[in-house]
C-alpha cells in the first residue's frame, strides 16, 4: 500500500512531500503526534521544496552579474549609503508604484552590487528580475527585431518587474540604438521598474544620447519617476583586494 502511495506521489512530482513521509517512516519521534501535525509537517517540506526551486529557477533567469543581498551591503560612512533608504527599497513598494532607481558613483564604488542586491531581493520576494550591461541589451534587442523574435521578447520583458541596465550610458548612444531603447522605456513605463548604473551623472545624460528629441522623451520615462543613489568613496574592487592580499 505504501509503495502504491510513493509511485502516486513520484507521478505527481510531490518530491518534498515524499523525504518528509520517509523521515516520519524511518524516525519514532513523529509517533507521538496527531494525522493532522503529521499532514502539516508533510505539506509545509513540499511548500518549502517548490518556494525554493521557484527562486533557484528565478535568479537563474535574473542573470545577475554578482551574488549579492541586502545583508551584504557594506554601509561604511565613507560611502555615503542612506541606510534606512536602501531598507526601505528592500520593501519593494517603488517596485509596487512601478518607480526606477538611478545609481551613479565612480567606478568599482558598488554600484552593480548594490543593484544585484535589490534585484535579488525582488526575486525571493516572488518577482522576476534581469540583468543586462546596457550595450548587450541594444544588441539583444536588434537581434530580437531582427530574427522575428522581438514581440517574444517583449513579453517576456513585460513579466520581468525589475529590469537592471548596467554601465548606462557609458558609451553615447547612437540614434538607431537610443530609438530601440526609448521603445523598451515606453513598454516599461508606469508598468515595470527598471535601475539604471551609471558612472555619468544626471545632468550630463541628455548629451550622451545623439538624438536630441529622443534623449528628452528617453530622459522624461527615467528621470521623474526614479529615486537616486549616489554613492561615494574608494573603489570597493581595490578595498577586497587589499583585503584578500593582508
Amino acid at each position: 500500500m505504501i509503495e502504491q502511495t510513493m509511485q502516486h506521489l513520484r507521478n505527481m512530482r510531490l518530491t518534498g512531500f515524499i523525504e518528509a513521509l520517509r523521515e516520519q517512516q524511518e524516525s519514532t519521534q513523529y509517533s507521538d503526534l496527531a494525522f493532522d501535525e503529521r499532514l502539516s509537517l508533510l505539506v509545509d517540506r513540499e511548500h518549502l521544496r517548490r518556494k525554493n526551486n521557484r527562486l533557484k529557477s528565478s535568479l537563474k533567469q535574473a542573470h545577475l552579474k554578482q551574488t549579492a543581498s541586502i545583508d551584504r551591503i557594506d554601509f561604511e560612512v565613507s560611502r555615503k549609503l542612506d541606510k534606512a533608504k536602501i531598507l526601505e527599497f528592500a520593501n519593494g513598494a517603488w517596485i509596487s508604484e512601478k518607480q526606477n532607481i538611478i545609481i551613479t558613483g565612480p567606478t568599482g564604488a558598488g554600484k552593480t552590487f548594490l543593484a544585484c542586491a535589490l534585484a535579488d531581493n525582488a526575486c525571493k520576494s516572488g518577482l522576476q528580475s534581469r540583468y543586462f550591461r546596457t550595450h548587450e541589451f541594444a544588441t539583444e534587442v536588434m537581434l530580437a527585431r531582427a530574427d522575428g523574435s522581438y514581440p517574444r521578447f517583449i513579453d517576456k520583458l513585460d513579466k520581468t518587474k525589475v529590469l537592471i541596465l548596467d554601465e548606462w550610458l557609458r558609451d553615447p548612444l547612437t540614434a538607431s540604438n537610443s530609438r530601440l531603447i526609448l521603445d523598451i522605456l515606453d513598454e516599461r513605463y508606469q508598468k515595470n521598474s527598471n535601475i539604471f548604473c551609471s558612472q555619468i551623472p544626471v545632468d550630463k545624460w541628455f548629451e550622451l544620447i545623439e538624438d536630441p528629441t529622443i534623449a528628452d522623451a528617453i530622459l522624461d520615462r527615467i528621470i521623474h519617476n526614479s529615486h537616486r543613489i549616489n554613492i561615494s568613496g574608494d573603489s570597493m574592487r581595490k578595498k577586497n583586494a587589499s583585503l584578500r592580499s593582508d
